[in-house]
């Protein structure tokens, strides 16, 4: 899925002309903490609430906030994943979309990301979730989808997490069996470090952990 398809129609760009205070009033009618700020089809940037809650005289207009508009958009054909990283590199809560000519298409809410990403196979359908601990050099997709796999089991979904200052890697595997115990064993078999799992319905502190901070991450 690309970012045409995700633009949300109902959340307004800001005119230069429009006011700080009307530009915190919107923001407060659709929930959002940044707005698009935008000229005809002519693309200028974002602008976020923290930033103008800071300033004194709310009747200046958005003109003349040229330093606070941050130059951050996706373009039309950007995978939705692409997207994701825009919104957390820039902890964003719509995300501007502009065509090849970067004339501005509309805005991407993270209310319609989620929905979109919950409706996802790797979300929505029951499995078990793995965490492998290896090194960079180790990482070998191939070779771990063939182990699950000879447990006759599919793969539904992965990503990589890293740290910049570290050459080890976390990858979390989704898989299409609740009853995963036989793949936890194979692959401590072939000496991978399984950090974390999660299978049968019973959740550990661990993931509930992580999905109440993304969730406070929501509510920004």
């Amino acid at each position: 899925m690309i970012a045409e398809e995700l633009i949300t129609d109902h959340i307004p760009p800001l005119s230069p002309i429009d006011t700080i205070d009307r530009a915190l009033q919107l923001m407060d009618d659709f929930k959002v903490s940044h707005l698009s700020v935008v000229d005809k089809d002519q693309f200028y940037g974002v602008i976020s609430e923290s930033d103008l809650l800071g300033l004194v005289d709310l009747t200046k207009p958005i003109s003349a906030c040229k330093d606070l508009i941050e130059n951050v958009f996706v373009t039309e054909a950007q995978h939705i994943f692409e997207v994701v990283k825009v919104v957390n590199d820039h902890k964003l809560s719509i995300v501007p979309v502009l065509d090849n000519e970067e004339s501005y298409q509309g805005s991407i809410s993270i209310a319609q990301l989620m929905h979109i990403i919950a409706d996802m196979p790797v979300a929505n359908n029951p499995g078990g979730i793995i965490v492998i601990e290896l090194n960079q050099n180790d990482y070998s997709l191939h070779h771990i989808s063939g182990i699950i796999e000879e447990n006759d089991t599919k793969i539904l979904g992965t990503f990589i997490t890293s740290h910049p200052d570290s050459t080890k890697l976390q990858l979390t595997i989704k898989v299409n069996r609740t009853e995963i115990a036989s793949i936890i064993a194979s692959l401590q078999r072939h000496e991978y470090q399984v950090t974390f799992f999660h299978d049968n319905g019973s959740a550990s502190h661990d993931i509930k952990n992580r999905y109440d901070s993304f969730m406070n991450y929501l509510n920004i």
